[in-house]
């Protein structure tokens, strides 16, 4: 697929880049914020996309902006694998989990880089990007125990990771939510921790102005109605630990 604008106004710009991944690897988003002269990617991905998806960001910002922050949602390769070759090739600061700043260094974090992986504290944090107040919010065990959204206040966009993933469909965006629940669902209920940490998430994330939830995997939701959908499914859903005990009673000796 083509690269996706999903905002531009001014000198604000919210790209879908192109998805780069294939074979057994799990389909991938990467996204880009640009404000001003300053961008900031999120969820860059793996090895094997690293190169496209870096030769890409910099055509998207030209001369006019500077890569200055790498968002990592959580831990996962798909997501962290390549830091080290952002890190070597931009000046930029990549932004994870406090809890994961020890372990993002085993997919090969050079030494000369290190001082520029930061930890993110469990209740969130603001990132100044050239006078945009990117808000980073905690959205833990959904699915990682250190986990990150962002939220974008002038797109109105939320970028919520795995939260919200699809697998299987061929649309960019969602265009009916009923139906697009096959794509979604089983995911969840394997990969969400439970549904008490979708609550919580539901009741923080409310309070926001969203017109579209992008995740890092599959298709997005557009508009008022269709996140207001995706956010009470969310609330009511069972997950992760409350299914745990039928699958253990099912085990004979």
């Amino acid at each position: 697929m083509p690269n996706t604008v999903l905002y531009s106004q001014g000198s604000h710009r919210n790209v879908l880049i192109e998805d780069f991944g294939h074979g057994l690897a799990v389909q991938a988003n990467q996204h880009l914020i640009i404000h001003g002269k300053a961008a900031m990617i999120l969820d860059p991905g793996g090895h094997k996309v690293y190169n496209k998806v870096l030769s890409e960001t910099m055509q998207l910002l030209g001369s006019q902006a500077k890569l200055q922050y790498l968002f990592l949602s959580h831990q996962d390769p798909d997501i962290v694998a390549a830091t080290n070759g952002w890190l070597m090739t931009t000046d930029a600061e990549a932004w994870c989990s406090a809890l994961w700043t020890r372990f993002v260094p085993h997919f090969g974090l050079d030494r000369l880089v290190e001082s520029r992986l930061k930890g993110i504290p469990d209740e969130g944090m603001t990132l100044d990007l050239d006078g945009c107040s990117l808000r980073i919010l905690p959205a833990h065990f959904l699915h990682s125990c250190g986990n990150f959204h962002v939220y974008d206040p002038t797109s109105k966009i939320l970028y919520s990771g795995d939260l919200g993933a699809s697998l299987g469909m061929d649309y960019v965006e969602v265009p009916d939510f009923d139906a697009h629940l096959q794509y979604m669902a089983g995911f969840h209920q394997r990969y969400m921790a439970s549904q008490e940490a979708m609550r919580a998430w539901a009741k923080m994330i409310r309070k926001f102005d969203i017109e579209i939830i992008a995740p890092q995997h599959g298709a997005l939701f557009r508009g008022k109605q269709m996140v207001g959908r995706f956010i009470d499914w969310c609330e009511t859903l069972r997950c992760g630990v409350d299914l745990l005990a039928p699958m253990y009673d099912r085990i004979e000796a």
